[in-house]
């Protein structure tokens, strides 16, 4: 992104007055920013009000401090660790956020450079509270963990408790292999973590994952921001996992948007003596899945093996590409361990590993939960 372009968002988005809606009709209307800011006050006044028009034509306060804020945390170097701007017009701005009714005009990402949030297509959020019990605790690190054996990304928002187990969950999950394994989607500018204590676990998720915000460099932790960062996990994740809450929490907001936007969500029963079930309890009898294994969620998704369906068929029910590969006839078409394809062909831990992620990222194998992998079948 060039200077001039950026700056143009960065004063659409700063503009007092000026709401995602208001900015998405003058977009509409007259391109990228730096149309909307070259027509007069009579034009604006035809899509939006008079004060909204009239405060367009007046760059806001501390406007070029944002920009070359903005400019030098964009090329601030971090060891492969990669900051971008991903504006409402850019070809990696997630389809599913788009589907809301107020996508954010800018998301500010930071994380691993070969990843981007078009990969969340099959992804998990799991929320809950910011006080589990250590059942609670161990709960959502084990399904997160899960969840990414099943090669499911897991979005949750760097929150104290539940979230944070997650993170470190999926994060287990990945080890070292060169996938996305988690995102956070955090209510601060992203030259600050919050809460600090989760520092360490936001690097090690810059260089296994994303971190994501809305809101501009050197936004603080206002209240008011995290309700609305709720609805951008909700808006990334294919479904939302609530592992514990109590009936007034963030949470319950997650699940309300996520169950508003069509897509699935499920709750883990607890105590009926424990506040922080309480939440939980209320969303399935609202209608949300009861969940006692990761097999429940994965259930209810689509099949994770769609790409190796395009490979053309050998005739016997499965890609044609695969029937050669002597690593792939030992692992045969049941759920196996790395430790017994070991036995069968006599490769190293790290071997296997290397190969079993080409075969993964080419479509033609699938991980499970467990730590099994099965051979992907033709649909």
């Amino acid at each position: 992104m060039e200077r001039a372009e950026l700056a143009g968002w960065l004063r659409l988005s700063l503009t007092p007055g000026i709401g995602d809606g208001a900015a998405r009709r003058l977009l509409a209307a007259f391109g990228l920013p730096e149309g909307v800011f070259a027509q007069p006050h009579a034009a604006l006044r035809e899509v939006v009000s008079s004060a909204q028009a009239e405060a367009l034509l007046q760059p806001p306060v501390g406007l070029q401090t944002q920009i070359d804020q903005t400019w030098q945390w964009l090329h601030t170097t971090d060891n492969g660790v990669s900051r971008r701007v991903v504006t409402l017009g850019d070809a990696s701005y997630p389809t599913s956020l788009l589907e809301m009714a107020d996508p954010p005009l800018m998301l500010y990402v930071v994380g691993a450079g070969g990843f981007d949030l078009t990969q969340l297509g099959h992804s998990i959020a799991v929320v809950g509270s910011r006080n589990p019990t250590p059942q609670g605790a161990t709960n959502a690190r084990s399904f997160a963990r899960a969840l990414g054996e099943a090669g499911l990304p897991v979005v949750s928002g760097l929150a104290l408790g539940v979230d944070g187990a997650a993170h470190q969950g999926a994060l287990d999950a990945a080890g070292d292999a060169p996938r996305l394994a988690t995102v956070a989607v955090v209510g601060t500018g992203l030259d600050r973590v919050y809460p600090a204590r989760h520092r360490d676990l936001a690097h090690r998720i810059t260089l296994q994952g994303l971190i994501v915000s809305e809101l501009p460099l050197g936004t603080p932790p206002l209240t008011q921001n995290f309700p609305k960062r709720n609805r951008l996990i909700a808006g990334l994740a294919r479904g939302t996992l609530v592992v514990e809450a109590a009936l007034q929490s963030g949470s319950l907001i997650t699940a309300r948007l996520t169950s508003e936007q069509g897509k699935e969500v499920f709750a883990i029963p607890g105590s009926i003596h424990s506040p922080q079930s309480r939440g939980c309890h209320a969303l399935i009898r609202q209608g949300a899945k009861l969940v006692e294994s990761v097999s429940d969620i994965l259930e209810e998704l689509p099949p994770l093996g769609a790409p190796a369906a395009a490979a053309p068929s050998a005739g016997n029910g499965h890609p044609a590409a695969t029937t050669e590969d002597p690593l792939l006839e030992a692992l045969g078409f049941d759920p196996v361990s790395l430790d017994a394809l070991s036995a069968r062909t006599g490769w190293s831990a790290a071997a296997l590993q290397a190969k079993m992620l080409e075969l993964e990222l080419e479509g033609h194998i699938s991980r499970l939960p467990g730590g099994l992998f099965q051979r992907a079948a033709s649909t």
